[in-house]
């Protein structure tokens, strides 16, 4: 079953991608908007220069009569390279029409031209032949290679320009209300409460429990020093201290994990470093950031490698996993990489779907490529300023 968008489709493996629908329903897609323009241009164009006049304003005539079609119809064409749901917004009747108006004066020849640039061009040079049979041979031999070789580029030519195209459609039929933005600041408010918070029990535990550890273990320590060794008074003071240590172990690998104090004092690169050396799987980084980015970031950057990394060292039985990153176009790119056995599924509980909302709340996308047999790639794109 297909899930997501055409654009988020381009993200796939490039074989994995060729082979599924994406390409054809996206060549599907721009195909109905240009008959959609070819039935309402060919009646004017057949006209006489005194009659075009007229047949333009029975064509308009026509199209607002069947605003309610075309609206239907835009929303069903939607679907074939967007699956996300499209809700239903009031006041949608002039949207859908002014919709139906720019596809059949506009956007339908730019479809008609994409089409037929990057997917006829393409299917004559296969066919060369068969359309020039008296051609040399060697020279058709050339260009049916050639059109093979392009046959890939049009079908991502095509997609990206279809995926485009239905994020335009989407924003006219569906646009963000002011009660979703309030909900989306309402959030990223929870959220930075929530990490003040997390600040606050970090402070108060290393403040606090964890130094009365200390001062226990190193109580315990002196005691054992002063009493005769192999007696039951010090082998029971000895299994305390031990216990003691332990505690105190755990204690700050519970800090550390509430929230770290390298992440505050050194930055993203020198938490994501200590994350990966603390790794059962061998980690390499590469995080050359010339900056410290924005508090809410750099937290939410750590907490998805820290949660990538456990999903690796629990269910992808790989041997090696990269982390790399780089701040692009105002946004950080991260990517975890690793050599496993692939097969990561957000249904599946390995964390990936709280990684996503997480993501959501600072406007930042998640994308997967995880095919049984490996290797897993996920790549986080999270805007520098949200």
């Amino acid at each position: 079953m297909l899930d997501g968008t055409a654009l988020e489709a381009l993200t796939q493996r490039p074989t994995r991608y060729l082979r599924s629908p994406w390409p054809w329903r996206s060549a599907a897609y721009l195909l109905t908007g240009t008959l959609l323009g070819l039935a309402a241009a060919v009646p004017v164009a057949v006209l006489s220069a005194e009659e075009a006049t007229a047949g333009v304003v029975a064509v308009v005539a026509a199209a607002v009569a069947a605003t309610p079609a075309l609206g239907r119809f835009e929303r069903w064409r939607l679907r074939l390279v967007d699956r996300l749901p499209l809700p239903v917004t009031p006041r949608r009747g002039w949207r859908e029409a002014a919709l139906g108006a720019v596809t059949m004066l506009a956007l339908w020849w730019i479809d008609l031209v994409m089409l037929g640039v990057t997917v006829a061009g393409p299917v004559l040079l296969v066919l060369s032949p068969v359309v020039q049979p008296a051609g040399h041979p060697v020279v058709l031999g050339v260009a049916s290679v050639a059109g093979v070789l392009l046959l890939p580029v049009a079908a991502y030519t095509v997609t990206a320009w279809a995926g485009a195209r239905a994020g335009m459609v989407r924003a006219i039929l569906a646009p963000e209300s002011s009660e979703l933005r309030e909900v989306k600041r309402s959030r990223a408010r929870l959220v930075d409460a929530f990490e003040l918070e997390r600040r606050r029990i970090e402070r108060d535990l290393h403040d606090g429990a964890q130094q009365r550890l200390v001062a226990l273990t190193m109580s315990l320590g002196m005691a054992r020093l002063d009493l005769p060794p192999d007696t039951p008074v010090s082998r029971l003071v000895g299994l305390a201290h031990d216990e003691a240590k332990q505690a105190l172990a755990e204690l700050r690998e519970l800090i550390r994990g509430v929230h770290p104090q390298v992440l505050t004092d050194r930055g993203l690169p020198a938490a994501v470093r200590d994350v990966a050396g603390r790794s059962p799987v061998p980690v390499d980084v590469d995080l050359p950031l010339a900056a410290r980015l924005p508090t809410g970031v750099e937290v939410t950057a750590y907490y998805v490698v820290s949660e990538a990394l456990a999903n690796v060292a629990k269910h992808s039985r790989a041997t090696r996993a990269t982390v790399s990153g780089r701040v692009r176009g105002g946004a950080l790119l991260l990517e975890i990489h690793d050599d496993g056995r692939g097969g990561a599924d957000p249904a599946g509980g390995t964390g990936l779907t709280g990684l996503a909302d997480r993501l959501a709340v600072v406007g930042g996308r998640l994308s997967l490529s995880s095919p049984a047999g490996g290797p897993t790639r996920m790549r986080v794109e999270i805007p520098c300023a949200w």
